[in-house]
């Protein structure tokens, strides 16, 4: 059952990220609009219009068609348009910044909107036209209906207008590293909220502990945690997930640790509680905010591009997002009914997420003397930041370390590497 759960939930994810899910509902939608226009003729809608407002009631069959068939071609072509930018978007993001970016620019909803909004115009033009009697009589002609397909014509032409300005604002990498920051920070604040309530309970010895195999192979996603609980209180054990989010696991590697031997059938029911996925990345999980940051300052500070401003906000947005981690332990823990201790969540540990982020900025900032002094300046506001555990503060020393050797041997002016030198022993840690 849990895993038929799970497979319906991957559908679900999958379905949403299509950049075709919103304009097939949406398209379907003025079909039934177009059914319930035509419906509503037969009821008088037409008569009631001349009677009341004989203006706007188009009493001629040819005039109609030709209408209804002009805005039907000229938003074939709009749509043609909007879709090819979408692609020379996708195409930008990916060569510029990071191929991270695809999936999240796919699956914007507005755009998806929008588009879906073209196509059912289309189609409830094309339903109109159909019903049309081409007899001149104003009282055979769906005048309604013909009237409410001008205006989602004239509409379609208001959202072209807006989707215009919306796609030339995707592509500013502001706004793309905007975007990332304030969904990474959202979810650490989430972390950390959920952190403040278990904060009583200690991280438990889990070296004794009997281990669960996985079965499968995939990228891991996380577990069902309503359901791993419920499960780890009706076994009266606690257990421990072993992979981060996003890790390859590979089968018969231990996956999962539990306080109490299980039996097979126990087992399985627990392994039937991960979720995997063919794509390492997703939305929850906040490394995987901080990735996408890193590389798109990584590949702004490559001989390709050599964009030094674009790293250097980059950087300033993962300042506050390092700050917020330090509060963060390095285990996530949960609670089950009985407020007892069920679950720990292994997550990537703080000297591991800084390491291979500054791994991957010394590889090409090395050289770059403002670049080093403002990562130097980011591990100065987080020295002196509150931490979790004082072994951050060991972290964050041993990566000034890390830094200066690079800019040692490869920045050889004297004086910059003096500048360097003073900014990195001013650096106070927090008592």
């Amino acid at each position: 059952m849990v895993k038929l759960k799970n497979y319906i939930l991957s559908i679900y994810r999958a379905v949403l990220s299509s950049i075709a899910f919103y304009p097939a509902v949406i398209t379907i939608g003025f079909f039934l609009l177009a059914v319930i226009a035509l419906t509503l003729e037969s009821k008088g809608m037409t008569s009631y219009l001349l009677e009341n407002a004989s203006f706007l009631v188009i009493n001629n069959a040819d005039t109609a068609r030709t209408i209804l068939s002009t805005f039907i071609g000229g938003l074939l072509s709009l749509m043609v348009f909007s879709f090819s930018m979408v692609m020379l978007i996708l195409n930008q993001a990916s060569s510029n910044y990071s191929p991270r970016l695809l999936p999240e620019l796919i699956s914007n909803k507005r755009h998806q909107i929008v588009l879906g909004f073209y196509l059912g115009t289309i189609v409830y033009c094309i339903l109109i036209i159909i019903s049309i009697i081409p007899n001149g009589d104003a009282y055979t002609l769906p005048g309604a209906a013909v009237l409410l397909g001008i205006i989602l014509g004239i509409t379609c032409l208001g959202m072209f207008v807006y989707f215009i300005h919306s796609i030339s604002q995707e592509i500013q990498i502001n706004f793309i590293l905007k975007r990332i920051f304030i969904r990474t920070k959202n979810r650490l604040k989430e972390l950390g909220k959920e952190e403040s309530e278990n904060k009583d309970l200690s991280t438990p010895d889990t070296k004794d502990w009997s281990k669960i195999y996985g079965t499968e192979n995939g990228y891991f996603q996380g577990v069902s945690r309503s359901t791993i609980v419920e499960l780890a209180d009706e076994l009266e054990t606690v257990f421990e997930v072993l992979p981060i989010k996003g890790l390859f696991i590979l089968k018969s590697v231990p996956i999962l640790k539990s306080k109490k031997e299980l039996g097979e059938e126990d087992a399985k029911k627990v392994l039937s509680c991960l979720q995997y996925s063919g794509n390492p990345n997703g939305d929850e999980n906040y490394v995987f905010g901080i990735k996408q940051i890193t590389e798109i300052a990584v590949k702004a500070m490559s001989p390709g591009i050599n964009d030094p401003g674009t790293a250097i906000n980059a950087i300033d947005y993962l300042t506050e997002l390092l700050a917020i981690r330090m509060q963060l332990d390095d285990k996530e823990m949960y609670r089950g009914v009985n407020k007892q201790l069920r679950l720990v969540q292994t997550t990537v540990d703080f000297d591991e997420l800084l390491y291979n982020m500054l791994a991957s900025l010394r590889q090409y900032c090395k050289h770059d003397v403002i670049i080093i002094q403002k990562i130097l300046l980011m591990l100065k506001y987080l020295a002196r930041e509150e931490s979790a555990t004082k072994g951050y503060h060991s972290t964050i020393k041993k990566e000034i370390d890390v830094l200066m050797t690079d800019a040692k041997l490869f920045i050889k002016n004297e004086v910059d590497l003096e500048v360097l030198k003073k900014l990195a022993t001013s650096i106070e840690f927090k008592a």
